[in-house]
């Protein structure tokens, strides 16, 4: 990496975050949970019909690595059966980023919101 911090891919995710923001008609009808933690702020978006994820989005508080993270899930699981939400893996992503073992909690935090946009999408209760 030649003395940068970011990989290629933290640097092409974070410079074309295309699904950050909001949904088109500010989330109505979206399920929409929120999460702290980590020195991170975390919005994730999302609508679904017949069983699959249309649409996703994040607003998202934090270092280059966070909102990478948060683009390559969007980018990831946009159009997939909602079913599959369970199978997300922050450890993926954090190989995938070469994310530093120092900010690894700062990934997790994006998991833990993913599993709420899950039971969110669900039915079920979200933190």
């Amino acid at each position: 990496m030649s003395g940068n911090p970011y990989s290629t891919a933290v640097r092409e995710l974070f410079a074309n975050a295309g699904h950050g923001g909001d949904l088109a008609g500010d989330d109505a009808g979206a399920d929409v949970v929120k999460l702290q933690g980590q020195g991170i702020n975390l919005r994730l978006s999302a609508r679904h019909a017949d069983g699959r994820i249309t649409a996703l989005r994040f607003r998202a508080y934090g270092c280059p690595h966070v909102i990478a993270a948060c683009e390559a899930f969007c980018r990831g699981w946009e159009g997939r059966p909602v079913a599959d939400l369970g199978a997300f893996a922050a450890a993926d992503i954090i190989d995938d980023l070469s994310v530093p073992v120092e900010k690894t909690g700062r990934i997790l935090v994006i998991e833990d919101a993913v599993r709420a946009l899950e039971r969110s999408i669900s039915g079920g209760t979200v933190p």
